[in-house]
């Protein structure tokens, strides 16, 4: 990408770097140095790369550019959450969230700005989509939402999702490059086994995903166990139905024997009934998947009520009793729009 005839220098590799440096005369372990600021430091700024000469930043200001994010605005649930607004580069705004427990902390990320599936309850989807991010704009996420753990939660990362804004799956060389920066030894080394993508359902590129060897883990927001209510709330099932969904997801645990989730949001009266959680447990049978039951997020202007207490309990028994593994995701940061299905740069 070129902006004023100005190259991202981010999408340099690390030989195109050694290679700038040689032809301006700067001595080779300097190109280590720049490598070094860029991916394990997370410099938003040639000015910021302290230990480089002078007349070096202003050569490397003139000839590039960092399309790095910076932080607009936050806000801090009563969990503990925390919301942040990012600005990209060209103005544009996308939303992560920091979510600290017990034992870990959770980076949940975006991958588009906006989305453009158009899901029913999700307010994310009622945006649209105005572009993909670049892999280093969901890079800078990574680090912006770990300074910030380190400053509000005095300790680190531990898990990074992706399930903000966007659909991963359609983006999915740049999160591709973006998780092979984030896993990279010689930039944040974070484990692939604690990233975990979430998608709607593409069942070609879940099947890619396998072909691909990915170490990362793989959830698939459900939301219904039959195609008639699945297409009333996501429309990309019309495309991609559960049939297919179900092969595609079998084909990728049996290439990479990753850990498989389905989300399950349980909206009041439509797909919290016995029959529904009857169905879903059909579905388990066909791929080795636990379930996560989420509760709904009131959304503004969209009809759907969570399901009431003892029906929440009643579909996790359900499940449970019938051999899947299902657990009840608490919804965190509901008073600042932070949790699931709310981000949408309000």
């Amino acid at each position: 990408m070129s902006v004023d005839g100005k190259r991202n220098f981010r999408e340099l590799t690390r030989e195109e770097i050694t290679l700038w440096l040689k032809a301006h005369d700067e001595k080779s372990f300097r190109s280590k140095q720049v490598y070094e600021w860029l991916w394990q430091k997370g410099a938003g700024s040639f000015d910021a790369m302290s230990n480089l000469s002078k007349p070096l930043r202003e050569s490397l200001n003139e000839n590039f550019y960092i399309n790095s994010l910076t932080i607009d605005a936050k806000q801090q649930s009563k969990d503990g959450t925390a919301k942040i607004r990012f600005k990209t580069f060209d103005g544009h705004f996308i939303e992560g969230v920091l979510i600290p427990a017990t034992d870990r902390v959770t980076a949940c990320v975006s991958s588009q700005i906006g989305c453009s599936l158009t899901c029913t309850f999700c307010a994310t989807g009622r945006m649209g989509r105005t572009r993909n991010l670049n892999f280093d704009e969901i890079f800078d996420q990574v680090v912006l939402l770990n300074l910030e753990s380190e400053k509000q939660n005095g300790r680190r990362l531990t898990n990074i999702v992706f399930m903000g804004m966007g659909e991963p799956l359609l983006n999915y060389a740049e999160m591709m490059k973006s998780i092979e920066k984030i896993t990279s030894p010689k930039s944040l080394a974070f484990s692939p086994r604690r990233i975990t993508v979430s998608t709607a359902g593409i069942a070609k590129m879940i099947k890619k995903l396998g072909d691909d060897d990915v170490r990362i883990r793989l959830a698939l927001s459900l939301h219904a166990a039959d195609d008639k209510k699945r297409n009333e709330i996501m429309p990309i099932n019309e495309q991609n139905n559960l049939d297919a969904l179900m092969d595609a997801m079998d084909y990728f645990y049996n290439k990479t024997f990753n850990r498989i989730s389905f989300e399950y949001i349980l909206f009041d009266k439509f797909n919290d009934q016995v029959e529904d959680a009857r169905k879903l447990v059909e579905l388990c049978k066909r791929v080795p998947a636990r379930v996560n039951l989420i509760e709904y997020n009131k959304v503004e202007g969209i009809p759907f009520q969570k399901s009431k207490a003892d029906r929440i309990q009643f579909f996790s028994d359900y499940l449970n009793n019938h051999g899947v593994t299902a657990t009840l995701r608490r919804s965190r940061g509901k008073d600042i729009d932070a949790a699931c299905g709310q981000l949408a740069n309000k």
